[in-house]
């Protein structure tokens, strides 16, 4: 350990620069446009990520290559961060903060897993604090303090730390194939193949809605009855070590479990099938469920009609868009005879299944990592070098 150093952020940055000011372009051309909504636990979803339209002179200075590291430096997701993977024709927004690491004194893989840990969260939270809207700059950013060892041991930690990663990335492309399949298979029976003489009900008819619990309400009244409670913006970033935490005493029902579908309804609307630990459900959300009809199709009919809420939520004047009962009533459903949604369900349901599989492989392989992480950091366990 006495070759490990204690450095600044900045002493390892070969650069440290803001985004690019634009919009996203309506035309699928040009560079992809990275912006803070398409980060979350350190994973870049390019599929979220739209085009922009940029100048030669602008795309040269905010391309993004290989390692470098992108911070967000403002809102709820202030330290939110991750770390270009692969080569991907692309610029970042005026919202996140680029640090490109002088790879002839640290692996910026390495850096990466270090901007994942506890202990960076834990500075940004500190230094972004104490306002309504957290921030944080690129000088508060680059004060952040950690140990570095040798060049040879970053690389070898860093390589033990990306082949759990890539299990993990792995697993969720196969969800998200997996996903695209179902949203298929839905969109030939309901939308391309559908019957006349289905039955037309409404969202709200086929499945219960229960809103969320204003948990500030419940406060933990000691340190073994307590659930974390699950916010919009965990359902991205899953639950965190600063997360609130509420009683267990509240009727059972608020309590959410792996494989529960929920819905944000305010805010950024999204509907997701739960993966993470037992949590208790907050205002804002609903937790969608249904005696009579399988998951996947309560499921299925809430996203279909997603784009339609997320478009009635962005017309209300307000600080916080959001839908009210009342679109879930007007939205239609059409609902087959029972035989025929037990065929659906037939197919339907090994896709479901191996997707809460693979969410069960993947929450087990981050618990690894996240355990290993600090402990590869602080030099607790050392790594075998190459």
């Amino acid at each position: 350990m006495n070759e490990w150093k204690e450095i600044q952020l900045r002493d390892i940055s070969s650069d440290i620069s803001y985004g690019y000011t634009a919009s996203a372009a309506s035309e699928n051309v040009g560079p992809k446009f990275l912006r803070i909504t398409d980060i979350t636990s350190g994973r870049i979803n390019w599929e979220t990520v739209p085009y922009c339209k940029i100048s030669d002179k602008d795309l040269q200075k905010y391309q993004l290559g290989v390692g470098d590291i992108v911070i967000a430096r403002t809102g709820a997701t202030t330290g939110y961060n991750a770390i270009i993977k692969k080569e991907a024709n692309a610029v970042f927004a005026s919202y996140l903060i680029r640090f490109q690491i002088d790879k002839k004194i640290a692996d910026p893989f390495f850096v990466g897993h270090i901007l994942q840990s506890n202990s960076f969260q834990d500075y940004v939270d500190a230094i972004a604090g104490g306002s309504a809207q957290p921030g944080a700059n690129a000088q508060q950013l680059a004060d952040f303090v950690f140990s570095l060892p040798p060049l040879p041991e970053q690389k070898s930690i860093a390589e033990t730390l990306s082949s759990l990663d890539d299990k993990i990335d792995l697993l969720h492309r196969q969800n998200k194939t997996l996903e695209q399949l179902a949203e298929t298979l839905f969109r030939q029976w309901f939308v391309e193949e559908a019957v006349e003489s289905w039955e037309k009900r409404s969202l709200s008819s086929i499945a219960d809605f229960l809103n969320g619990l204003a948990c500030q309400k419940f406060p933990p009244q000691n340190e073994t009855d307590k659930l974390p409670v699950l916010k919009i913006k965990d359902l991205g970033s899953g639950i965190t070590e600063s997360s609130d935490w509420a009683s267990t005493d509240i009727k059972p029902e608020y309590i959410i479990k792996n494989g529960d579908v929920i819905f944000a309804w305010s805010a950024s609307l999204m509907v997701k099938i739960w993966s993470g630990d037992n949590c208790i459900l907050n205002q804002h959300l609903f937790k969608v469920t249904s005696n009579k009809y399988p998951k996947w199709f309560y499921y299925l009919w809430c996203t279909h009609h997603l784009a339609e809420f997320i478009s009635i939520s962005a017309s209300h004047a307000t600080t916080m868009g959001h839908i009210k009962r009342g679109d879930l009533d007007e939205a239609t459903v059409l609902v087959p005879s029972d035989v025929e949604l037990k065929k659906m369900t037939d197919s339907m349901d090994p896709l479901f299944d191996k997707m809460l599989i693979n969410n069960k492989q993947i929450r087990t392989l981050t618990q690894l990592r996240d355990t290993l992480l600090p402990k590869l950091m602080s030099g607790e366990v050392r790594v075998e070098m190459n």
